[in-house]
């Protein structure tokens, strides 16, 4: 019996930025059941274009019919899939927690983990962690004892290492064919 591999996948979309552009690339993966884990969209260097960092679940197969289907949308012009070990990927959380007689310890965690203090009130202590997923999970569950009072985490930003850039994924063969 062979097992399915189920993992993490980044795929980075470059889109043209337009009104709509959002809903149509989330309403794709709505229609075809899919679910994302995490959304990001910002936009570029370049005015007319943004770009979408999609964070789903899935085998090999899956992944590649999810770029598939993207890149089936007019409005899109490139979509890169960014292997986990290759790409440097992040994520932002800013965590509310009740300070009191812990101050100074749940300011040393902040320390360790690089987080920014961002508000500091007589019984609360709000900071910005940035990171990869990991990093943010493990300071959460520390500073949970201490009475978690609210989080907030954006989605995922990611881009390659080295060179490469998703303006060498423009060429498609279905460029310029809507097929919804």
């Amino acid at each position: 019996m062979e097992v399915e591999i189920v993992q993490s996948n980044v795929l980075s979309v470059l889109v043209h930025n337009q009104p709509g552009v959002l809903v149509r690339v989330a309403g794709m993966f709505s229609r075809r059941g899919f679910n994302i884990d995490s959304l990001t969209v910002g936009v570029t260097q370049d005015p007319g274009f943004s770009r979408i960092t999609v964070a789903v679940r899935g085998n090999q197969a899956f992944i590649d019919q999810v770029k598939k289907q993207i890149e089936k949308l007019v409005e899109v012009v490139a979509v890169q899939i960014l292997p986990l070990d290759q790409s440097v990927v992040r994520g932002m959380a800013l965590l509310k927690v009740k300070a009191g007689d812990n101050r100074s310890e749940i300011l040393k965690l902040a320390e360790v983990f690089r987080a920014n203090v961002v508000d500091i009130s007589g019984s609360t202590v709000t900071m910005e962690v940035t990171g990869e997923d990991s990093k943010i999970s493990a300071l959460t569950k520390l500073l949970e004892p201490y009475g978690l009072l609210e989080t907030i985490q954006t989605g995922l930003v990611a881009l390659e290492r080295g060179e490469n850039t998703i303006y060498k994924y423009e060429e498609r063969e279905n460029y310029e064919q809507n097929v919804l």
